[in-house]
C-alpha cells in the first residue's frame, strides 16, 4: 500500500469513527473541549466560555442544544448554571442523572470524559496501580473550573475568566480522576493553576480545557 493510499484509508477510518460518534448527537449533553479558545484563562467571561462550548458542539454536528461551560465566578456557582440533567457523553454513556449525582458518584473517568468528537484527550491511565501518561510529551487532564468539590465557587477563577496572564490563577479539576492525590482525584478541584496563561496551564498538565454541559 502506498503512503497516499494508507493515508486515505486512515482518513476514511477516522471519518467512520467520527460519524459513529455524531450518531449519538441527540443524547450528547456533556463533553470536554478539544481546544482552548486561545488565551488561556481569558475566556471572555462566562458568555465567551459558553460560546466556545456551543461553537465546538455545532462544529462536531451536535446542534439544537444550549451549552454552558462548567465554570464558577465570584458571584456564580457552576452547579447552578448547567441544568438539571441527565447528561451523556457523545458516545451515549451516562455521566450523571442529576446535579446531586454529578457532585457525588458520577461517571466521569479517563474513559468517559471524551471531547466533542468522541476522542479521549491525553489523560493518565493506570499501569500496575500507578497513574502514568499515555504520551510522555503531553498531558491534558487539567480542566478549568474555578469550582469546589460541591460545585460552588472557588476564589481562583482567573479573574472571572477574563485574565490570561501568569499573574492570576484558576482552580483545576482532573478529567481522568487520576494524578497528584492517591485514589480518585477531584474532577472539579484537584489543584490551582500556576498561572492563567497557556504556558502555565500546559506546565501543570493541561491544555486550557473546559467541561461543557447542555442545559436542555
Amino acid at each position: 500500500m502506498t503512503k497516499t493510499n494508507r493515508y486515505l484509508a486512515i482518513s476514511a477510518g477516522a471519518a467512520l469513527i467520527a460519524g459513529l460518534a455524531y450518531a449519538q448527537a441527540d443524547n450528547a449533553s456533556f463533553f470536554v473541549t478539544s481546544v482552548n479558545p486561545g488565551q488561556g484563562g481569558n475566556l471572555g467571561g462566562l458568555a465567551g466560555a459558553d460560546a466556545h462550548c456551543t461553537s465546538l458542539a455545532e462544529a462536531a454536528g451536535i446542534e439544537g442544544k444550549t451549552w454552558r461551560a462548567y465554570l464558577s465566578t465570584s458571584t456564580v456557582d457552576a452547579r447552578d448554571r448547567i441544568g438539571s440533567g441527565p447528561w451523556y457523553n457523545v458516545n451515549g454513556e451516562m455521566i450523571a442523572a442529576n446535579v446531586a449525582e454529578l457532585h457525588s458518584d458520577n461517571n466521569i473517568t479517563n474513559e468517559t470524559a471524551v471531547d466533542e468528537n468522541g476522542v479521549l484527550p491525553d489523560y493518565l491511565h493506570l499501569v500496575d496501580g500507578a497513574a502514568v501518561r499515555r504520551d510522555e510529551d503531553s498531558l491534558a487532564h487539567d480542566i478549568l473550573t474555578g469550582t469546589n468539590d460541591d460545585g460552588t465557587k472557588n476564589e481562583a477563577t482567573c479573574n472571572n475568566w477574563t485574565n490570561g496572564t501568569a499573574d492570576s490563577s484558576g482552580m483545576l479539576g482532573h478529567a481522568d480522576r487520576l494524578g497528584r492525590a492517591p485514589g480518585v482525584n477531584s474532577w472539579t478541584a484537584a489543584h490551582g493553576s500556576s498561572g492563567c496563561d497557556m504556558p502555565s496551564l500546559i506546565q501543570t498538565g493541561g491544555a486550557g480545557g473546559l467541561y461543557c454541559f447542555a442545559i436542555d
